[in-house]
């Protein structure tokens, strides 16, 4: 039996994704630093957890907002084509037949399926919204999901790279620490990524632990030569 296998939760995961991902890197390039321009791991552990809190709400708050310029967006665009539907509805069923005859249905097909979808107001706006305008109609508890998600994320990331200052005694020993756990959980988390949106797993799991070591690296050469 054929079965299909389709990325049906991809909102949760883009927001995953964007949370783990700066959760991880951020916090680690911060502590990375820091431990080129300081002596005690306190320091950094109070400088982290404060970057953390800071970015779980701020990131938290961002895909809130966008979560809701989504809905707002789409309740605007499908206002406005009910009014169109109502007010010129000739003009919207010629619109029906351009879509279909792009995929080469006949002239007497595309007109059949223009006056039958008519006879529906919503299913006609719905379809126009779906294929005209290329909008989804988001889920009402988009906004929210995506805070929580993102923010949740960012602190998980967050975390990861900062514990190892919890159990070493210097600067450079957590860092030795925090590279090696950074490594591996950016690696893990690149390759399980790439695996779920149907990447290359291998070649993303490097790309996303590149990215994050370079952009530690650059905050620990910039904290270098300011100290």
């Amino acid at each position: 039996m054929h079965q299909e296998e389709h990325l049906k939760s991809s909102d949760f995961i883009t927001d995953m994704v964007i949370g783990m991902s700066d959760g991880l890197t951020v916090p680690f390039a911060l502590a990375a630093g820091l431990s080129g321009a300081v002596s005690d791991n306190s320091i950094i552990l109070t400088a982290g957890i404060a970057e953390i809190v800071a970015g779980c709400i701020a990131m938290g708050l961002g895909g809130y907002l966008a979560g809701k310029t989504e809905i707002e967006h789409y309740q605007s665009e499908l206002s406005r084509e009910y009014q169109e539907v109502d007010t010129v509805p000739e003009k919207e069923m010629e619109e029906v037949k351009e879509i279909f005859a792009e995929y080469g249905l006949s002239t007497q097909a595309q007109e059949l399926i223009a006056t039958e979808l008519a006879k529906d107001k919503t299913k006609w706006v719905n379809f126009m919204m779906k294929f005209e305008l290329g909008l989804e109609a988001p889920n009402p508890a988009r906004a929210r999901n995506s805070a929580l998600t993102i923010g949740a994320s960012y602190f998980v990331g967050g975390l990861l790279p900062l514990s190892a200052y919890l159990f070493t005694n210097t600067p450079e020993q957590g860092l030795i620490g925090s590279t090696i756990l950074t490594v591996i959980c950016l690696f893990v988390f690149g390759y399980f990524k790439s695996k779920v949106t149907g990447q290359p797993a291998v070649q993303g799991a490097f790309k996303v632990t590149l990215i994050g070591l370079l952009a530690a690296a650059a905050a620990f050469g910039i904290a270098k030569l300011v100290s």
